[in-house]
């Protein structure tokens, strides 16, 4: 069976890939995650998830590479083509979130497997997810209360769905999982199309769900 490391500290990742009940070891990928000229938001996303999983992937052994999958994953929030970083401070938040409220914005997700194929040669698998997310409006007393939680502070977009942010939210058309940080079913799809299906255990059998 082969050994799935994720290329991630994020603990919302980490939740996530537990619910699919693999086991698995993290390490960061040390990369450069600036906006290239001219970049959009899709080619943005896969191209940290790829670099994000052949980092990692490459820093293994040869013996380590035959026993290994590297799963990257890259999130980022999009509103008129404008991709929304994590705010600075107070007045970036209020900013971004007063761009979101009472709009619908997107949030694309990808993913990245990279795997050993042969001698020189890596096999990586990837997918982008997009997901529509609507706001609903938002009165300026209401983002600052926001900010002081300080759950803004660290989160592309200045929100979180999985937190308090959730209740700014009237509609999301495509993957729960995937605005949080990890796409729960592309993910297992990808993972087993790359030989590391997942497994559930029921009454002490392990059964292959993919």
């Amino acid at each position: 069976m082969k050994q799935l490391i994720l290329a991630s500290q994020s603990p919302r990742r980490k939740t996530l890939l537990g619910q699919l009940g693999y086991q698995f070891s993290t390490l960061v990928a040390d990369i450069d995650e600036s906006v290239c000229d001219h970049e959009n938001a899709k080619d943005y996303v896969l191209r940290l998830a790829q670099e994000k999983a052949l980092t990692i992937f490459h820093t293994l052994a040869h013996d380590q590479q035959k026993q290994s999958l590297v799963l990257g994953a890259d999130t980022c929030v999009v509103i008129d083509g404008n991709i929304l970083g994590k705010p600075a401070n107070e007045a970036e938040c209020i900013e971004t979130l007063l761009r979101l409220e009472n709009k619908q914005h997107q949030v694309f997700t990808a993913i990245a497997v990279a795997g050993y194929e042969a001698v020189d040669k890596t096999d990586l698998r990837s997918k982008i997810i997009e997901t529509q997310v609507g706001f609903k409006a938002l009165t300026l007393s209401e983002i600052k209360r926001y900010w002081q939680t300080g759950e803004p502070c660290d989160k592309a977009g200045s929100y979180a769905i999985q937190g308090i942010g959730g209740q700014f939210v009237t509609t999301i058309n495509g993957s729960y999982s995937a605005v949080v940080g990890l796409p729960l079913y592309e993910t297992a799809l990808l993972l087993a199309n790359s030989g590391l299906p997942t497994t559930i255990q029921y009454n002490g059998t392990n059964t292959s769900t993919l």
